[in-house]
């Protein structure tokens, strides 16, 4: 409810606006189809059928500005996993303090990695997609506000967002739909430019609540046995989360290094405390592009949550705690080889390879994927 308020009031605003002249529309899409190397592998939701659809989104931004220093956006966006069903991903209104500040306030994209404002944008970035262990949480947006600062230090670019809002909406945990309130939400980044170099640091903190319907039976049959603590360290229920990220970036003599690291914690529940990283380098030939990434996960599921219980339990409660728990378990690496191709001022082909090696379960996938991706 409070995001359809939330839009409606936005598009009211562009409405009304007495100065549809300064009203701007621009866009982006992708056009991307892949599948897998082998029938028995899936990998991002694709397999050895040719999927047009999975990864291809078209979407219209509109801002207007209303006069004395405000100005609204909204983002139309239409996913091909989605049917392209159009929905608004961003709708906010932004007050610019003076040269060095502005406000938005609306749903805002949370800033948790480097690319998070233009993740959907392919043509902003060489590779196909945003490296998807370290781009890996479910939920991209909050409702809130959001304070951003430029300034210079000596010679180098300072950027500075501080936010705070929440969220309400659907998660993916353990593989399947689940539906979260993340509350109390805090966070701060600092990004810090020079000649082609930069450098980023994000940290946010929030208070998790999350209902699967998966779950809910045997967070009941436990409390049936009065194993209420063992719930309490097993579900979320306004427990205190965390994100921390650090990034570096070189763009220049035509070299193209991006890292990322991140580390991700909800205390008190059976989510893994996770660590993510990766490493892509490319270097511009003219129109083209050839690049390499590596890619790592590592959640370590918490253990120490069910080992108090296992000369306690019976099997039949046992096994399935220890199963959730260790449903969080990832040990992976990635490979990604791909080109960009620069073909137009507003467009680029990429063709990218990606094998995926599950360490845990000794298992491989290998995904080819084309795409164009566009600007208007």
């Amino acid at each position: 409810m409070k995001k359809r308020v939330l839009t409606l009031a936005v598009i009211a605003a562009m409405l009304s606006s007495p100065v549809l002249s300064a009203t701007t529309i621009n866009g982006f899409a992708s056009i991307k189809a892949g599948m897998t190397t082998s029938s028995d592998e899936k990998l991002f939701n694709y397999t050895d059928q040719l999927n047009f659809k999975n990864e291809s989104l078209l979407a219209v931004q509109v801002k207007s500005e209303l006069g004395d220093k405000l100005s609204v956006t909204a983002q139309i966006m239409g996913r091909g996993s989605n049917d392209f069903k159009a929905t608004f991903e961003w709708a906010f209104v932004s007050y610019q303090l003076n040269d060095e500040s502005f406000i938005n306030a609306g749903r805002l994209r949370i800033p948790f990695y480097k690319y998070s404002d233009f993740r959907d944008v392919g043509y902003a970035y060489d590779w196909l997609r945003v490296p998807q262990s370290v781009y890996g949480l479910s939920f991209n947006n909050i409702e809130g506000i959001s304070y951003y600062y430029t300034s210079q230090i000596g010679s180098i670019d300072s950027n500075v967002q501080l936010l705070a809002g929440s969220y309400d909406g659907d998660v993916i945990l353990s593989g399947s739909p689940a539906s979260a309130q993340i509350n109390n939400v805090l966070g701060a980044t600092w990004e810090l430019s020079y000649d082609g170099y930069s450098m980023r640091t994000a940290y946010l903190k929030g208070k998790a609540t999350v209902t699967s319907a998966n779950l809910q039976p045997l967070f009941n049959v436990l409390t049936t046995n009065r194993l209420q603590p063992l719930v309490a360290a097993l579900d979320f229920n306004e427990d205190p989360s965390s994100f921390i990220g650090l990034g570096f970036n070189v763009d220049r003599d035509d070299w193209v290094i991006a890292a990322e690291f991140n580390k991700i914690d909800v205390d008190q529940t059976f989510f893994a405390e996770r660590t993510n990283y990766y490493l892509s380098v490319g270097k511009r030939f003219g129109a083209f592009t050839p690049f390499i990434s590596a890619e790592k996960e590592d959640h370590k599921a918490k253990a120490s949550i069910y080992a108090p219980y296992q000369t306690l339990l019976p099997a039949a409660l046992l096994r399935p705690v220890i199963g959730v728990v260790q449903s969080q378990q990832i040990d992976a690496v990635s490979y990604n080889a791909g080109l960009r191709y620069d073909f137009h001022s507003s467009a680029a082909l990429k063709m990218q390879y990606t094998s995926r090696e599950d360490q845990l379960l000794d298992q491989r996938a290998g995904l080819l994927t084309i795409g164009i991706d566009l600007v208007f």
